[in-house]
């Protein structure tokens, strides 16, 4: 475990994005040389809390405590100053190859009295490749573990290939539970009404489609809640209910959107973007019959992980939108106003950025996207003193 380093970083400030190029690997393209960015802006204070492989999500247990996933498949139990780790058994097998592997992790509502812990990880099966979402009961102590685990949910349907499983997690203020299926690179099951993937999904907590979601009385999936969707790696409400999502566009084209019931967000049919053979793809358009992102970009920033302010230690940004930036290596705060949405700062961190959380007192915390010892660290970010 690596001591804690903490460090005042300058005050400068890097607006623009860098452009992914190549095929549709953003999210697996590889880090810069080791090293925190001299190009911060807002004066943080960075503190090395820890360093994992290939961290994929995090969540706080009520004690300050964290649970982070790692690619391969690993859960840990990290101690709230990151000086302690233990393996938390009980997991399932995962399909890590390509953009797979353990996925996030959240908390039930009610954990405090349930102990119930939700996780998302891709696996291989007789019919292909998909996302499942499973559930367990959270045993503290010396050998932390879940304990009867049980598989709740799976994409519909499982297919050939490694990419855009998503598997973002939530729970609305009612105790739904949303869940996002990626279109795993196959383009028209987004549209599809029978298919899970490309979608936003609405749960019971365990597991089972909710009653009155908008689309089930016109033939579709009965968990779904909109579609329309490519890679949705980010999903988040806000104090006012709104469900904020983010996903990866193609070649250009990267969203922030409000996720409203039944809506239509566009994939394949309408992007900001382009294929990445070149092929044009119709923007959004007033009257295309689908609805536009609030926010979007080109070049991109391939979004990671999302995660709504709330404003404790930095009043002046409450309700506003985190992202990850993983080729653009960059932390990304978009302005929330209501239901409206701008573009806001953009801080390079010279390390692809996996997930952003939100701490108990405030701070924000950063999993860099990486292997243990080369940018797979876990960031504290504060104000500087």
């Amino acid at each position: 475990m690596p001591s804690l380093r903490s460090s005042l970083l300058s005050l400068a400030f890097l607006a623009a994005c860098s452009d992914a190029t190549g095929a549709d690997n953003r999210d697996l393209e590889s880090d810069s040389p080791e090293r925190l960015s001299e190009a911060v802006a807002a004066g943080f204070s960075i503190t090395e809390v820890a360093d994992f492989n290939s961290p994929w999500a995090m969540t706080f247990l009520p004690d300050g405590r964290m649970l982070v996933t790692e690619k391969a498949g690993t859960l840990h139990l990290v101690s709230a100053d990151g000086t302690q780790r233990k393996t938390v058994t009980g997991t399932l097998p995962v399909s890590s190859a390509g953009q797979g592997g353990l996925m996030d992790v959240v908390l039930h509502p009610q954990f405090a009295q349930n102990r119930l812990v939700y996780f998302s990880y891709s696996e291989s099966r007789s019919s292909g490749k998909g996302v499942a979402l499973a559930r367990g009961t959270f045993t503290d102590g010396t050998s932390p573990s879940l304990a009867n685990v049980q598989v709740i949910f799976r994409a519909t349907p499982y297919v050939s290939g490694d990419g855009h499983f998503s598997g973002r997690i939530a729970f609305s203020s009612d105790g739904k539970l949303f869940f996002t299926n990626g279109d795993r690179q196959k383009f028209d099951p987004a549209q599809d009404p029978t298919a899970t993937l490309g979608k936003v999904l609405r749960l019971n907590d365990d597991g089972t489609p909710a009653a009155g979601n908008p689309l089930a009385a016109r033939g579709f999936h009965p968990a779904v809640w909109s579609y329309g969707h490519r890679n949705l790696l980010g999903i988040a409400f806000d104090a006012s209910g709104n469900l904020w999502e983010q996903e990866m566009g193609p070649q250009g084209g990267d969203e922030v959107n409000l996720i409203q019931p039944g809506l239509n967000y566009g994939w394949p049919n309408a992007s900001n973007g382009s294929h990445y053979d070149g092929r044009d793809i119709p923007d959004h358009r007033a009257g295309d019959g689908y609805e536009p992102p609030k926010v979007w970009w080109n070049p991109v920033i391939s979004p990671g992980g999302l995660m709504v302010y709330s404003g404790k230690l930095w009043p002046e940004w409450k309700g506003d939108l985190f992202i990850g930036g993983l080729s653009s290596q960059s932390l990304v705060r978009v302005d929330v106003n209501g239901t409206s949405a701008t573009k806001g700062d953009q801080w390079n961190m010279n390390s692809r950025i996996r997930e952003v959380e939100e701490g108990p007192d405030g701070s924000i915390w950063l999993l860099q996207d990486g292997q243990s010892g080369s940018q797979g660290k876990l960031l504290r970010l504060r104000p500087a003193p």
